[in-house]
């Protein structure tokens, strides 16, 4: 799973012609590390990947992030033209940071050369759009509302992007609502304060050759829908409520809101 940092994701919602080219810079850096790792050189093998655009979160809230599910190895061509497929052992953890390292310049990279990110005082900021074009109002109201309803689920909000895209303590002013959604909010105690982890790349699943059982399982994975049957319920009185997964900050552990409002 490759997941962005808030503040690329409204980016990527506001301009979806940008998806695509991240998908071939995460396709060409993990390749290229196969490769190297198998001891071929670029023409000398092909890798190969299936590869889902979720476009929200288990909160409904905005999160476009991608799972995908790759080819452990390369395949190459031998001199009869018969295909042959050359396996690689699974990274090591430095060698998943180093990999998340990489992926991450190359996607900073693509952004700055497509004018959507530019350096201000040494910090990676989104470019201003055109206040008056279509691309400003869509993309500032996408990006209060995720940059919200993450204050509202962690305390926290976000300054930057990159690597370590920061985040400090948010004041919330007492009884105010949220901007990014008019849906009332059910909340039971408090929940208590996760200890903050520092970012990870995570180890996906794995499955051995011929394991038909174990590739269905990685496949119903990728394919899953972000919201499950048992998170959503009707009331009698046509409002939908949504069960988050995990309780927000300040208790919340249901969104009730409209039909119109949920789509």
């Amino acid at each position: 799973m490759l997941s962005l940092p808030i503040a690329l994701r409204p980016l990527l919602a506001a301009q979806p012609q940008l998806v695509a080219p991240v998908l071939q810079v995460v396709q060409w850096v993990v390749t290229r590390h196969l490769l190297d790792r198998a001891g071929l050189k670029a023409d000398e093998g092909h890798h190969g990947a299936v590869a889902l655009i979720q476009r929200f979160g288990s909160a409904a809230n905005l999160n476009i992030h991608l799972h995908c599910l790759m080819l452990d190895g390369v395949c190459r061509c031998g001199g009869d033209g018969v295909p042959s497929f050359v396996e690689v052992d699974a990274p090591n953890d430095d060698e998943l940071h180093a990999l998340l390292q990489t992926l991450t310049t190359r996607l900073m990279q693509l952004l700055a050369r497509r004018g959507v990110l530019v350096e201000e005082m040494g910090q990676t900021c989104l470019a201003e759009p055109d206040a008056d074009g279509d691309e400003a109002r869509t993309l500032r109201p996408l990006q209060a509302a995720a940059l919200a309803k993450h204050k509202q689920s962690t305390g926290l909000v976000v300054s930057g992007l990159g690597q370590s895209h920061r985040l400090r303590p948010a004041r919330r002013a007492q009884g105010a609502d949220p901007a990014w959604c008019p849906a009332a909010r059910v909340a039971a105690e408090p929940a208590p304060v996760r200890r903050r982890r520092r970012l990870q790349p995570a180890r996906g699943g794995r499955c051995e050759e011929h394991d038909r059982k174990r590739l269905e399982q990685l496949c119903r994975y990728i394919t899953r829908p972000a919201l499950s049957d048992e998170q959503v319920q009707c009331h009698a009185a046509g409002q939908v409520e949504l069960k988050l997964k995990m309780p927000w900050r300040d208790g919340t552990t249901h969104l009730v809101m409209s039909p119109l409002e949920f789509m």
